[in-house]
């Protein structure tokens, strides 16, 4: 060997790491034989029997059964305690078609229950022919009685659906929203003074009083004087009704307590089945497993639940599409969140696999570190290097990765909302930046004194 470039010196040490890497496994194989440790598992380690496994079984199971309601429990806090995601969650109902023709259908029956339009028209009618009208004029008059009726009911029909279709409805519908945000909190503790309240046979209402007498302002200021004798109103859109709700609400107040807790019990849970297993990287995986399976389990549930809620709402109480739409308002954020956690389960699972001890994933991670180091190779004929910098990122290479591992999971665990694309853009990065990490590193080259003692070895920087 005569004088070697540092980039030749470099790529020979990488040969020979790699070449005792094979012999480290072979003389694991000839220890313990391939018939009682197979290639892809990971040798035991001493001092964990069994008993080690099946207590991570059963951690893994518990923090997997928790995760749904972990999400239910962090949803139930997020929209009862953050009153810009709710308002942006719930004010766009205020322009859905089917929300408004709702409302105005609901809004004109308390109008008819407290205005007798006929009567009045009657009344009027009859105080105009008491006045002295000619026989033909008062029949004439008297024909005009259902007429002039209807006439005033389309003219109010029209006057509150024109309303409701504006955005100054929308504003209103807003703004209740938003000035109310606190009367939601009292819907879990039953608060008769609530805007939204839950009646003793679980039905669960929206007051009408405040749109109604926005109704009447609109109606007056279009010239229906009519509308002055709509009184204050106390009554309560039905949205939902069901025997058990009085008492879910006991159950939903201790997940929202727990809102803040369960994720995390959830996810303690997991990893600690992981650290206490006799094979981590199997049971990494096993616990991605079970947290997908539980988030596909919680969209099922969803899915169902809209469903079900919709059959068991009387259409006389509140409109199929009416009340699919509420709960799919209801359920949209725990969806999403579901989708997110299981997108990452999945990754994990991945990333787990790639990183065990089987023959594949090792044959994979060989041919990555190999590909970097040709990079590196090729880049230091060129004169390309990072120096002492790579040496330095060398050396403290695995407290490298261990640092960008804590962050991506830093950025899902304590990012809120929890979405696919904060998933997908997070494991993405953090594989870029351990790639970069690979090609940046410069191995340090030791050669041991007796190795080769009569070659002249020149390391360039």
């Amino acid at each position: 060997m005569a004088n070697l470039s540092n980039a030749d010196l470099l790529r020979r040490v990488e040969e020979l790491e790699a070449e005792n890497r094979e012999l480290r496994e072979l003389e694991l194989e000839l220890v313990h034989p391939v018939s009682s440790v197979p290639a892809d598992v990971e040798p035991v380690r001493k001092g964990r029997g069994w008993g080690w496994t099946l207590f991570a079984v059963v951690l893994i199971t518990l923090g997997s059964l928790l995760a749904p309601v972990a999400v239910v429990a962090s949803w139930a806090r997020v929209a009862l305690t953050d009153t810009d995601r709710f308002v942006s969650a719930y004010a766009p109902l205020a322009d859905d078609p089917e929300i408004q023709a709702y409302i105005t259908d609901t809004t004109i029956d308390v109008i008819n229950d407290q205005i007798d339009i006929a009567q009045i028209t009657d009344d009027v009618i009859e105080g105009i022919t008491e006045l002295g009208t000619g026989p033909a004029a008062t029949q004439a008059l008297e024909l005009l009685k259902g007429p002039a009726a209807s006439g005033v009911e389309s003219l109010i029909r029209s006057g509150v659906t024109t309303f409701v279709a504006s955005d100054a409805f929308a504003d209103v519908w807003e703004s209740a929203l938003r000035l109310s945000h606190a009367q939601l909190v009292a819907l879990m503790e039953n608060d008769p003074d609530a805007a939204i309240a839950i009646g003793s046979s679980g039905e669960i209402g929206i007051q009408l009083g405040p749109i109604v007498d926005a109704v009447k302002t609109a109606l007056v200021d279009q010239g229906i004087d009519l509308a002055n004798q709509i009184p204050d109103v106390d009554r309560t859109i039905v949205v939902a009704q069901s025997d058990a709700l009085p008492s879910a609400q006991l159950a939903y107040g201790l997940a929202l307590a727990a809102g803040t807790w369960l994720p995390w019990i959830a996810i303690l849970l997991l990893a600690a089945g992981v650290l206490v297993a006799r094979r981590r990287s199997v049971a990494l995986i096993w616990a991605a497993v079970g947290l997908a399976a539980a988030m596909l389990l919680t969209l099922v549930a969803l899915a169902v639940g809209n469903l079900a809620l919709v059959a068991s709402i009387s259409p006389s109480l509140v409109p199929s599409g009416v009340a699919g739409l509420l709960y799919e308002t209801v359920a949209a954020d725990m969806r999403a969140t579901a989708i997110a956690v299981l997108v990452l389960a999945v990754a994990v699972a991945v990333v787990g696999w790639l990183a065990g001890s089987f023959d594949v994933p090792r044959r994979l991670r060989g041919f990555a570190r190999e590909g970097a180091a040709r990079t590196r190779s090729a880049a230091e004929r060129r004169g390309i290097t990072t120096g002492r910098t790579g040496e330095w990122i060398y050396l403290r290479r695995g407290v490298l990765r261990a640092a960008i591992a804590v962050v991506g999971a830093a950025i899902v665990l304590f990012v809120r909302p929890v979405t696919v694309g904060l998933t997908l853009w997070t494991l993405v990065l953090a594989a870029l930046a351990l790639a970069i990490l690979e090609l940046v590193q410069r191995p340090v080259a030791t050669i041991p004194a007796h190795a080769e003692d009569d070659v002249p070895v020149t390391i360039a920087e």
